[in-house]
């Protein structure tokens, strides 16, 4: 395919978002026939674009002779930008049903729309100049996502969203100039652009430089102590915080420092320093931290908000490996985590469309009466614990292999961290299940006789993300396989 079409998947959605606020529809259902067509033929585009990619990259803005705002397709895109462009078009469907009662939907489904284009950006970026720019603007289009009810709760969350992000953003942007200073090419290289010889004696300089970049971008990935901002957004409706935790936001922070490791500074630069060593640590804590919080959280949302601190931070840790097996399980934990997460976030988000019930002691008894959501919940949290069978054991057996592989001794640790992590998933995941087909004591059909399950609009994605789970449990050889050949530079 031409390069432009590179450029039209990220303006496709930013335009039709921008259609769905301006167009005066006059059904509901006019709107939301034009938002998904415009989402699928995204997607459609987007898959075309993997398996026919273009050979050259096309620049949107040309600021110097290196310096531009380009988009390309390598290995690492087709990766992140296939998973944006599977999920979106149900989660798009999804959102239909649950926003049918908000107000201000048209404003919601602009930016909602909006955010598919800017996240493509990040995935299809040739460099970090252009990775950066999409990075900042998806900030800007999701806070008002965040604050879409305009309650008290969600302002002060959206602040604080946004405070987090502009602050690591501002830390990525020194990476990225002194990337520009030092590098021998400015677009992304596998192996890394460095140039030792201007470096020189600076070479601590530039390590340090990297841990400012990486808990930079990490804020967007959660990372401890930046983390806070993520359990507080789930004021947002759930649509939102499914896209925050499981599609775009989370997934972008660790995307970009996957790009900044292995494609800007280079694996052979940073393994075995102290600037890995301190990034392991950093990322082992907040596997073990957001676990230990998820257990003491009895709300919902945010219990499964601390679930995802801890598991994107199993993508940090294996990107912090530095290794092309910690590559793989990097990618692999990055695109299976999607699917479980936004598979259990959908299940919450159908329970407090249909019930209202919003923390885990009030879902007692609803098993039988939702069979539907609490079976697919279900098999979403025998995946995330690592259950074999299931996507989310392949990803972990990939880290812990990675982990042992790699013989380093914080590596080690992070490996009981994954084993811990897994113990304390189960905990904090089957308390939910346990409780909604075996509550401890009777519940009268008078106190569930509002609860059940919801419509195709729902249960119809969610069984989609059950069937994926299930069929990268069963057979994700040729998939790894493929992951493989990308953290080796062949792809």
């Amino acid at each position: 395919m031409t390069p432009i079409f590179l450029a039209l998947v990220v303006f496709l959605p930013i335009v039709a978002g921008i259609a769905a606020a301006a167009i005066p529809f006059k059904k509901r259902s006019n709107l939301m026939i034009f938002l998904e067509l415009a989402v699928l033929l995204n997607s459609a585009i987007v898959f075309l674009l993997l398996t026919d990619r273009p050979t050259e990259a096309f620049t949107l803005v040309r600021f110097t002779g290196e310096i531009t705002l380009s988009l390309s397709i390598d290995g690492m895109s087709t990766v992140f930008g296939g998973l944006v462009a599977f999920l979106w078009p149900l989660a798009t469907l999804y959102s239909f049903e649950y926003m049918k009662h908000e107000e201000n939907e048209r404003v919601f489904f602009m930016f909602y729309t909006m955010t598919y284009g800017v996240t493509l950006g990040i995935a299809t970026a040739q460099d970090l100049v252009t990775m950066y720019f999409f990075y900042e603007l998806l900030t800007l289009v999701t806070v008002p996502l965040v604050m879409h009810t305009l309650t008290r709760e969600a302002i002060l969350a959206s602040r604080k969203y946004l405070y987090y992000s502009l602050g690591g953003a501002a830390f990525a942007f020194i990476g990225m100039v002194f990337m520009i200073v030092y590098e021998t090419n400015v677009n992304f290289v596998y192996g890394g652009a460095l140039d030792l010889a201007k470096i020189g004696d600076r070479t601590n300089m530039l390590l340090l430089v990297y841990v400012f970049s990486f808990f930079g971008f990490g804020v967007k990935a959660a990372i401890c102590p930046f983390n806070s901002w993520l359990p507080q957004a789930g004021v947002a409706p759930t649509p939102v915080t499914a896209l925050l935790h499981a599609v775009a936001v989370v997934k972008a922070g660790a995307f970009a420092i996957i790009r900044l490791t292995y494609y800007c500074y280079g694996t052979d630069f940073l393994r075995g320093t102290w600037a890995q060593d301190v990034v392991l640590v950093a990322v082992i804590f907040t596997i073990i931290y957001g676990c230990s919080r998820a257990i003491k959280e009895t709300h919902l949302k945010r219990r499964l908000a601390y679930s995802t601190i801890s598991n994107l931070s199993y993508v940090l840790f294996g990107a912090a490996l530095m290794t092309p097996l910690g590559l793989v399980g990097a990618l692999s934990h990055l695109m299976f985590h999607a699917f479980m997460k936004i598979c259990s976030f959908f299940c919450a988000g159908a329970i407090i469309y249909k019930t209202g019930r919003t923390y885990v002691h009030q879902l007692d008894g609803f098993g039988r009466k939702m069979p539907w959501v609490f079976g697919v919940f279900t098999v979403s949290a025998f995946a995330l614990m690592g259950v074999p069978g299931l996507a989310g054991f392949i990803s972990k057996w990939n880290l812990a292999s990675a982990a042992v592989d790699s013989r380093d001794p914080l590596a080690y640790a992070g490996v009981a961290a994954l084993l811990i992590s897994a113990l304390l998933t189960a905990i904090y995941m089957l308390t939910i299940v346990v409780r909604a087909f075996f509550p401890g004591k009777t519940i009268s059909e008078e106190e569930l006789q509002d609860v059940h399950d919801p419509n195709w609009y729902m249960i119809f994605p969610l069984l989609c993300f059950v069937v994926v789970i299930i069929l990268f449990g069963l057979y994700s050889g040729p998939f790894i396989e493929y992951l493989t050949a990308i953290s080796e530079g062949r792809y």
